[in-house]
Formats: structure tokens, sequence, C-alpha cells
């Protein structure tokens, strides 16, 4: 049975970890300053869309990138932003907000698979590309619905559930992943056939964003297409996106250091995706492998330390194991939290963090 307590130890954790992330990173930093600071890279992208749209600044550059980003969190900084006048700040309201819910859910999904839900928190936050559910980034926001809905399913409430996918869809493209693997689950649990046609409800908000950009620009796929505009990142054979990422990490400069983390990222993306597969958590293993296959046949590794922020499954069955072992735990806590620490101040002082 789920109690009280596990959501207050979860609200203890979140709230506890971001004080103590505001105390080792405000000192000595006047305010207007340290909140600036937190409008690194993507955040200043969502920040951009949130006032002008996907056209961008009409003052500034054309932006081919934009609409790679999915409208859910410019359109919460939007809301946020009528009642509080700082774009930084509204960011990072956002996430605090959403990640508490968050944290609640994750906290209950552990519990419900037998393990303690503290673990499950305690391990997502001290993941050293955490600084992203702080920063005004989508992460939280969607974990804010993704983990609420697979807690849903797992429990049956299946209406609920594709309401709560839906809004994940409208946050980021794994939205689409998540509803595929509600799909797999709805059919491992051998739920009614009657409810079946609520696993359609997640993908209209691709469906409804993919008619938007056609209206907009004539192009069915612009959210596809930006991520290539912007970023290069095309589909092709993950040996060749594995060599090229290897030859960028295997380079001098700050680039390779990154390009090492992306690495990293993706032995533990494989890890993990193989530990559910030997579990048997099948629905899961959908979950991140289609997240894997996405970012491994990408032209090289973007943003893979990252991604496994959201890979909800994993942190739930490290709580299984760290749960009966709890030395587990405290060995990661020691190896974690100084990465964590590490890569915040490396993304506060404009370095990619993941």
């Amino acid at each position: 049975m789920i109690t009280r307590s596990v959501d207050r130890d979860a609200l203890l954790l979140w709230l506890g970890s971001r004080a103590g992330l505001l105390v080792a990173t405000v000192l000595g930093v006047p305010w207007r300053v340290y909140a600036d600071r937190w409008q690194q890279w993507d955040a200043g992208l969502f920040v951009t869309i949130a006032r002008y749209g996907y056209d961008g600044d009409p003052a500034g550059t054309p932006d081919p990138g934009l609409p790679a980003f999915f409208p859910g969190l410019p359109a919460a900084l939007r809301l946020v932003h009528l009642v509080v006048p700082d774009w930084a700040v509204s960011g990072l309201l956002v996430s605090l907000a959403a990640g508490a819910v968050a944290m609640v859910a994750l906290a209950r999904l552990a519990e419900l698979e037998g393990a303690r839900g503290w673990i499950a928190v305690l391990a997502l936050l001290l993941f050293p590309t955490a600084v992203f559910l702080a920063a005004g980034y989508s992460e939280s926001l969607f974990l804010a619905f993704a983990v609420p809905a697979w807690l849903a399913a797992r429990q049956g409430r299946w209406p609920e559930a594709a309401l709560l996918a839906a809004g994940a869809s409208c946050v980021r493209i794994t939205g689409l992943f998540l509803a595929v693997a509600l799909a797999v689950e709805y059919v491992t649990s051998r739920a009614p056939l009657r409810r079946a046609a609520w696993l359609a409800v997640p993908f209209l908000p691709l469906a409804a964003y993919s008619a938007y950009h056609y209206a907009r620009s004539g192009d069915w796929l612009a959210w596809k297409h930006a991520q290539e505009a912007g970023w290069g990142r095309e589909m092709v054979w993950p040996w060749q996106a594995w060599r090229t990422t290897w030859e960028a990490a295997t380079g001098g400069g700050d680039h390779a250091v990154a390009f090492r983390m992306e690495i990293a990222g993706a032995v533990v993306a494989v890890a993990a995706l193989a530990w559910l597969l030997a579990l048997r958590r099948w629905s899961e293993a959908v979950y991140t492998g289609l997240q894997a296959v996405a970012l491994m046949t990408s032209a090289y590794y973007l943003s893979i330390p990252r991604a496994l922020l959201l890979w909800f499954p994993m942190w739930v069955a490290f709580a299984g194991l760290a749960t009966r072992r709890r030395w587990v735990i405290a060995v990661y806590a020691m190896v974690a939290g100084p990465l964590m620490l590490l890569a915040t101040t490396r993304f506060l002082q404009g370095g990619w963090a993941g």
C-alpha cells in the first residue's frame, strides 16, 4: 500500500535537493545574474518560442531548428509568464513544480513495483545530468505527465493513462515512444478490449502538431526536418553513428569531452535495456528501446545522457536492486553525486553537460 510518507519523502528529497543546488551554485552571484545563468542552450530556445512562436524573434536570424521543440513547455512558460515577468525565472518555476509532481509519481510507481520509492527518486536526482531537471528544459514537465501515465496504466486506469500520455506527447517526441509502450502494456496486461480506443489518444498531439506545421510551412514532418537542419541529425546505420561519435570523442578540445559523455551514456543505455529485457519487462523495454534506437541511429550521439533522465523504468528497476542491497545506493551516491555537481557547474558556465 502506498502511504503518505512515500509522497512526503519524495517531496523532501526533491525540494531539499533544489535547496542544496541553490546554495551550492548561488553563492557570490547576484540574483539577476544567477537566473540568467540558467538560460543556457535549449532553455533560451524554449523562451524564444514562448515569446515569438516558431518563426522566432523577428529582429533576429531565423532559426530552422525551432520546430524540433514541441509546444508543451513553451505553452507552460507563457502561462507562468502571465504572473512572473522574468522568462528565466518562469522556466525554473515550471521545472520546480513539474519536478515535484514527477518525483511523487516515481516514488509511487517504485512502491507499486515492490521497491523503495525514495531510492528511485534519489537515484534520479543524483544522476550526472540531473541539472536538466532544474533548468528551464522539458525533462521535468515530460516526466510530470509520463510517470503518472505509466502509474495509471499499471493500476488499470486506462482513460487517465491515455490522457496523461497525451500531455507527455505535447512536451516531447518521446511521448510517441511512451504511447507505443502503453499499447504493449495494454496487450500484456490483458486489459478489457472495450478500452482499447483510449490507446489512440496519446498519438493525437503529434498529429495536431504535424498539422500545425503543415498549415504553417507545408511540411508535415517539420519537427523532424528541423533536427536535421538545426543539428544535422539525419538517420544513419548505428555503426556509422558510433564511428562518427568515437572519432569525435578521441579528438581534442572541449567537444571531445562532450562526446565521451555521450559514449558513456550509450553504454549505460544498452546495459539498462538489456537489464529490462532480462527482467522480462517488455513494455518498459519497448519504451526505452525505441529511444535507444532513435538516439543511436542519429548521425552522431547527442543528448543520450540527458535522455536517460526520462527512462523511469530504469530508475524503478535500480530502486528494486538497491532495496535488496542497500550498499548499491551508497556506492552510487558517492560516484554520481560529485559528477552531478560537476555537470551542474559546467552547465551554468555555458559548457555542454549532456
